[in-house]
Parts: C-alpha cells; structure tokens; sequence
C-alpha cells in the first residue's frame, strides 16, 4: 500500500514508520521540519504546512490510506490562551487540510486513519468508559470532539474512517520518560489522590492497532486505542515503582500540580476507566495487555 503519514516524525511516529516499511508498504511522511535528515532512506518525504493544500495533494491522489497525527503537543507547554489556540488549530487545520486533499483527488484513498484521544470523554470517576459515551465538557473534549468531526467530512467522499481515541502512550518517550526521573531518586509517587483512573497502552500496540485498522477494511469508527486492564493513578505508579526497584510513596498533592500546571493538571488529576470494547469485538490481540509486564518490557528495551 501507498501510506501518507503526517506527524511521523513524533514519539508514535518513530515506532509506526518502520513497523509500516517492514510491512512492505510505501510511505510518503509530510513535513514541515527537517525530518527526512533523520529518517530511514526508505521514507519519501514532501514538504506541507500543516494547514492548506499545495503541492503535497498530489500524494493524496492515488495513495491507498492516510494515516494522520499531526497536531501540536498537549504536554509541551501551560495552557495559556494562546497556546490552546495551537493545540486546538494545529489538529482542526491538519485534518481539514488532508480532507480538502482528499476531496480534490481523483483517485481518493480507501481510508483516513486519524488519531484523537481519550480526553474525549472528560473525567468519569465511576464505570467503564466504551466507545458509545458521550463526550465530555472539557477543554480536551472539545480539542477532539471538533478534531474528529472535521474528519468525519472525508465519509461524503465513501472513504472509510478509523478514529483512534488514544489512552497515555507508554513507550521509550512520551509521559513515561517524564515520570523516571522522581522514581530513579526514590522520590516518585501518585499524583493527587491517586483513585482517579489512569488509561494506558504500549506504543507497540498503538502501532499494531494501526496496522490492523489498515489490513481489515471493517474496521471503522471510533476506537478506544487502551489496554484492556484499567489501572487507578497510585495502581500505576505502585507498579512503576516495584519494576524500578523503587518505593512509591511521595505524592504530588493537587493544588501543588494546579499552582505549576494550571489547567493543564486536570490531564492528570482526574481520568476515566476506558475499555476498548470496539477493538476487543473486532478480535484485536493486544500484545501489551498486562501493566507489569508492559512496564518490564519498556524498561528493558528502550
């Protein structure tokens, strides 16, 4: 297959792009940086915005599927005003983007792989989270719900859609790397009162979802990208400790994380209990469904 991939170049990025080329497929990544310096020679490369069409549309038109990331960083900086600007624009103006492609191409791709998040359904102290729950009432919930229906408009053109509801990426980058450094000096801990759900999932099976959505055409719709043992904060950090060989006993209180973070702290002081009721139906095998074992492995490879 023909693969167009934006935001390639990210933490999810470097694991999916050599898992696609060792799938033999032909992979086209869209940049707006000097990316192709570091990637694998195999990976064509064409330069794009983020925001408007140009001359990267003639990808589109003929490719077998598009898989798309981009979107600024959620963690990367305070929740200002001006910077939930960025958050929310560079996911609705990247997928309006690919879509306007899309509709322009005469030969229009079979599917939009378009990632989105769990922050969707806002917090939910109690019960399991499916893929039918409403959506939430939060900043978050918003940024994905007004991210996912700009990609529904690729389904006038008969283009299948993968919505891809993603839980906290474990891998060797993302939020675990800035979770080590308190728990390799003995100072690591639960954050708030640590009963709030923490949704998690290995990066390997992020890649291996997406690959799946790719090779079975009926897979379609929203999918809780999450394994499938739900863990609360204090769960999580216990056994992040107990696989560090490290204790687990120093708390970052609440008002602590929202006087550094703000609004942005609410991302960790509360969560939701997601299932991925859609993948489980659909006979996905999560390689990674176990915490511990899933920790182990990080830790060990990366």
């Amino acid at each position: 297959m023909k693969i167009i991939v934006t935001g390639g170049s990210g933490f999810i990025g470097s694991m999916m792009l050599p898992r696609l080329l060792a799938e033999g497929h032909e992979v086209v990544l869209l940049t707006r940086g000097s990316a192709a310096t570091r990637l694998d020679p195999r990976v064509k490369t064409a330069q794009w915005d983020g925001k408007t069409v140009g001359a990267w549309t003639t990808h589109i038109d003929g490719a077998d599927a598009v898989l798309n990331f981009a979107g600024e960083s959620i963690a990367g900086k305070r929740w200002t005003t001006t910077q939930k600007q960025r958050i929310i624009g560079s996911r609705i103006d990247a997928t309006n983007a690919i879509v306007e492609a899309i509709r322009g191409a005469k030969q229009k791709p079979t599917v939009l792989i378009n990632a989105s998040a769990v922050g969707y359904y806002g917090p939910v102290e109690n019960g399991d989270v499916p893929e039918e729950y409403p959506r939430g009432n939060t900043f978050l919930s918003e940024t994905t719900d007004r991210w996912e229906r700009s990609a529904r408009e690729v389904e006038k053109y008969g283009v299948r859609l993968v919505l891809l509801r993603i839980a906290v990426v474990l891998g060797g980058g993302g939020a675990l790397a800035k979770m080590l450094p308190p728990f390799k000096l003995f100072a690591g801990g639960p954050i708030g009162t640590g009963r709030q759900w923490f949704p998690w999932i290995h990066v390997e099976d992020v890649v291996g979802i997406v690959v799946f959505a790719l090779a079975n055409k009926h897979v379609a719709g929203p999918l809780n990208v999450a394994a499938p043992h739900s863990v609360t904060m204090k769960e999580f950090c216990s056994a992040l400790g107990a696989t560090l060989h490290r204790p687990s006993w120093a708390p970052v209180p609440g008002f602590v994380l929202r006087v550094v973070l703000g609004e942005m702290s609410e991302m960790l002081l509360t969560g939701q209990r997601v299932v991925p009721k859609a993948l489980e139906r659909l006979g996905y095998e999560f390689k990674h469904p176990q915490l511990a074992s899933a920790l182990d492995d990080i830790l060990h490879k990366y």
